[in-house]
């Protein structure tokens, strides 16, 4: 049956980051289709908020602190996964960080700490895990890209050399394992209606939309945001059997902006 490959039963996924968010989101789909979730925060008071969601959602979710940027905190990480669960099947490099400041204003300290936890986070949890999935004969890794991999726009600097390196990555890591069966493949959401930007979507005192807000949707095909809902169905996918062939790929869930010109004026 083809909905059988998509099922994630006895798998271990860590989602990093994911408390919260498209993270969240993200790790109680690959719950829903039978994996056990692993996840981590740097706080305690997230950590505890997002025990609190899972089992609400009733998902025996396991949540460590740890600081992905961290390379010796990540590999003790990982060490306890495989003590305690037999190792990690699929990692999806969610935590990310932007940092909204004009280029020439930014510190270079600033632009290196968006890069350390969107790009090297990443390379330092994908090779934390990557030997044992070769042990293990396969293995997922999906990298939270962004539409910042194809685009710029002003004040996003660090966050888009970020994510241009995470696709390029991504694809280096297909090129590297995928012999061993091991996919590397990417999830690029568009803009995501989340908590974080509400403040983008809020309506103007006058009724009408916020100036970005008319932007984006003017923008998108889908004439809408996007939710963290949307990106479910192609991070189980990618997670999955199902995508056995599909490596280096970046899937860009965008509603079609990458694919639009934008209506003539």
């Amino acid at each position: 049956m083809i909905n059988d490959s998509f099922r994630l039963d006895g798998r271990v996924a860590w989602v990093t980051g994911a408390s919260y968010g498209i993270g969240f989101a993200i790790a109680t789909a690959l719950a829903d289709a039978g994996a056990k979730i692993i996840f981590n925060d740097l706080t305690p008071a997230h950590l505890e908020s997002g025990l609190a969601a899972y089992k609400e959602r009733g998902i025996d979710a396991h949540g460590y602190l740890c600081d992905v940027t961290d390379e010796e905190q990540v590999q003790e990480l990982v060490k306890k996964i495989e003590a305690e669960f037999g190792g990690v099947d699929i990692l999806v490099n969610n935590a990310g960080i932007i940092k909204r400041i004009p280029m020439t204003e930014m510190s270079a300290a600033d632009f290196r700490k968006v890069v350390d936890v969107d790009l090297d986070a990443p390379f330092i949890c994908a090779k934390a895990v990557i030997p044992g999935m070769i042990a293990k004969g396969h293995g997922k890794i999906i990298n939270i890209c962004s539409m910042m991999s194809e685009l710029g726009r002003e004040t996003v600097s660090a966050y888009a050399a970020a994510k241009g390196g995470l696709k390029m990555l991504t694809k280096n890591i297909c090129s590297e394992y995928g012999e061993y069966n091991i996919q590397c493949n990417g999830i690029g959401p568009g803009y995501i209606a989340t908590p974080q930007t509400a403040p983008l979507r809020e309506r103007q005192p006058d009724g009408s939309r916020h100036p970005f807000d008319q932007f984006i949707v003017a923008k998108t095909p889908a004439a809408r945001w996007g939710t963290p809902e949307d990106l479910q169905g192609p991070a189980v996918f990618l997670a999955s059997d199902a995508s056995n062939f599909v490596n280096g790929h970046i899937l860009y869930v965008d509603g079609g902006i990458l694919a639009y010109i934008g209506k003539q004026p």
